[in-house]
């Protein structure tokens, strides 16, 4: 006995979600199940007619009366699954729907104890190179990496696009705020301080502080004549010895700067060069003076004219980010492409990364699994038990597809098979 089997099938996304199998050739198999029946049932009931006209017309009516009898027991079988047939309360029928919390939890359970183990998915991660993958792909991206910086692009656009700018704004500026009042100041001014009197980078800065004060005397001579003037005594303001006096002091004061200017060893450089070591270890060991410090930087952080720096920083660096996003060509071109090809690289070679890497991957898996395996198992059951009998009947029916139809059509034709036997067993006997 034969049986007709489906023909090959492809599989198109339904609308919810499930994979339903589309004969090829576009063959309602409901209505080819049907109408064999209904065919069988004509040709019994015209073998009946004739049945008399020639013996071998007997066969042809045992044919069609087991035929008719097969499809009809598959089409209750097939239908019971699914349904009440004829909308009749039969008992044991409309299995599915009855028992869709049932299958749910058994479902759910079946995939917790056979596949969600965590020593099932330990095991196969270890044949897992993620590592080598992710190494891989940042390195040899396919067409020159378009693939990377599309997605790449697009994620970052579609993050920061969708993000709210007000409180993103807002949250990085905060998170930017408390970790620059959380940053201890005072110890890297004073590793930085000592830093450049060790390698004689304060020089320039000591010259620069020269000039300007050789500039600054030049201009304000008539300062100091006048304070002279105005703190000497009658009978010196008389005499003229003031201007004596304040000139005098001019010139010490522009040989003093001229001296400093060409004599780094000079000794007033000198005790500037010490208050400036001192200053640079009390930075780094005074708590006193990195109290200070901190009160300095509280204040300009709450200074109204750093807060609008920090917004025009964001504005820029977001600006600036989501030029770059929507620029695939640019978004991983320069520096941060290389950088990105460099990573890469090495993960593919670098054996310890990439074992550590596999390994906090693998640990990541089976972690997740472990730890939230039941929560999305729940997931699963609930769903089910959430959708209403008609979704499960007609998911499930999609999900097996035109198979159910196809088992009434061998129904009917292996049954006309049995019953040509039977009758032949007759007419021997």
């Amino acid at each position: 006995m034969t049986s007709v089997s489906p023909p090959t099938e492809s599989r198109r996304a339904h609308p919810a979600g499930v994979g339903v199998a589309v004969p090829t050739g576009g063959i309602n198999v409901r209505i080819v199940a049907t109408g064999l029946l209904l065919f069988m049932a004509a040709v019994f009931v015209t073998a009946k007619y004739y049945q008399d006209v020639h013996p071998a017309v007997g066969f042809v009516r045992a044919f069609a009366e087991a035929a008719m009898v097969g499809g009809l027991a598959d089409w209750f079988a097939v239908t019971a699954l699914f349904r009440h047939p004829m909308g009749l309360p039969i008992p044991h029928t409309a299995i599915v729907p009855r028992n869709k919390n049932r299958i749910g939890d058994t479902l759910a359970r079946f995939l917790l104890t056979n596949f969600l183990l965590p020593r099932l998915i330990a095991r196969k991660m270890q044949t897992v190179d993620v590592a080598g993958a992710v190494g891989k792909f940042l390195s040899q991206p396919a067409e020159g990496g378009g693939r990377l910086r599309l997605g790449a692009s697009r994620i970052i656009a579609d993050g920061l696009g969708a993000l709210d700018q007000q409180r993103l704004g807002g949250m990085v500026k905060s998170a930017i705020a408390d970790r620059l009042r959380e940053l201890d100041v005072a110890p890297l001014l004073g590793q930085a301080l000592q830093a450049a009197l060790a390698e004689g980078r304060h020089q320039p800065l000591l010259d620069a502080m020269v000039k300007w004060g050789s500039k600054t005397l030049d201009l304000n001579e008539h300062l100091i004549h006048q304070m002279v003037h105005d703190n000497s005594g009658a009978i010196v303001r008389f005499t003229g010895l003031d201007e004596s006096i304040s000139n005098r002091i001019v010139a010490g004061l522009s040989k003093l700067l001229s001296e400093m200017a060409v004599d780094e060893t000079h000794p007033i450089r000198i005790r500037v060069e010490e208050g400036l070591a001192k200053l640079a270890l009390d930075l780094q060991h005074d708590p006193e003076m990195q109290e200070k410090v901190a009160r300095v930087r509280d204040e300009l952080l709450d200074n109204p004219a750093v807060k609008r720096w920090l917004d025009g920083l964001w504005e820029q660096g977001r600006g600036a980010l989501l030029r770059a996003a929507r620029d695939p060509e640019t978004m991983l071109a320069g520096r941060i492409g290389e950088l990105v090809t460099q990573f890469g690289a090495m993960l593919g070679e670098d054996q310890a990364i990439k074992r550590t890497l596999n390994r906090y991957a693998r640990r990541a898996v089976v972690g997740a699994v472990d730890s939230y395996g039941e929560t999305a198992l729940k997931l699963v059951s609930d769903t089910i038990r959430g959708w209403d009998a008609k979704t499960i009947t007609d998911r499930l029916e999609n999900a097996v597809g035109d198979d159910l139809q196809y088992i009434r059509i061998n129904g009917t034709l292996v049954g006309g098979l049995v019953g040509v036997l039977i009758h032949t067993i007759d007419i021997w006997i």
